[in-house]
């Protein structure tokens, strides 16, 4: 069956910083959301293209991932309901060389390039709230990068299934470990290794491109300080999500 339509006046507060705008700005903005059904694998915006809208998650989750040459990538940010796809139209450069793919097939909202840089150059808390979740997105980018060299693939997943997480309604992933390989940018051997080892520890179970967290608390003492960076940076940043 098709996801149900989103409709601007309610789902679209499911997203952070739509439901963190002023009143005045939320009305403005009200008539020009435009809502979408964001399915798996579907690619928001490609390398080095230029960007026709920005897009506010509701349910589902975009990756960011930076491609090369040979046709190899790997995540460098994530993005659900605690933000927006598209930063680079609002910063200036309408395009970058990542690729914005969605990861977790959801619902959303998107808003016309020209709509978001008009109220960018308003300068008002608009571009306020905008550049605070820019930095947030910086944030995670860095700790990405740092984690990725650094700390075992181990950590790495756990880190990865908790932001996941962070950004979904209940404790289960659709996802295929050829899928998290290609986020984390290492062999799906790997990746099928170091889920066994958590399977083993009684943190998740793992069937047929489903993952269910059975542990949090136990994933969060196993994972690397990356995640609690990130975190933090994010609740130190950005305004709390109202509850739905």
């Amino acid at each position: 069956m098709p996801a149900p339509t989103p409709s601007p006046d309610a789902d679209a507060l499911q997203n952070q910083l739509l439901a963190a705008l002023p009143p005045a700005e939320w009305q403005r903005w009200l008539p020009l959301l435009e809502p979408v059904d964001l399915k798996l694998g579907q690619v928001l915006y490609e390398s080095g293209k230029r960007m026709g809208h920005v897009y506010f998650p509701t349910t589902a989750i975009v990756s960011l991932l930076y491609v090369l040459e040979d046709g190899a990538s790997a995540e460098i940010a994530v993005v659900g309901h605690e933000g927006v796809v598209g930063i680079s139209l609002f910063m200036g450069g309408e395009s970058t060389p990542s690729r914005a793919v969605v990861q977790s097939a959801g619902l959303g909202f998107r808003l016309r390039g020209q709509a978001v840089k008009d109220e960018f150059d308003r300068a008002g808390p608009v571009m306020h709230l905008l550049l605070r979740y820019t930095q947030a997105l910086i944030t995670q980018m860095a700790q990405t990068a740092v984690c990725n060299r650094h700390h075992t693939l181990d950590q790495q997943l756990c880190r990865w299934l908790l932001l996941s997480l962070d950004r979904l309604q209940g404790n289960d992933l659709v996802m295929t470990q050829e899928l998290i390989a290609n986020m984390l940018g290492v062999r799906r051997e790997g990746v099928t290794e170091a889920a066994l080892k958590l399977q083993a520890a009684g943190l998740i179970r793992y069937a047929r491109g489903h993952i269910s967290v059975l542990d949090r608390p136990g994933l969060e003492a196993r994972t690397c300080e990356c995640y609690a960076v990130v975190k933090v940076e994010y609740d130190r940043l950005l305004p709390p999500r109202l509850a739905t």
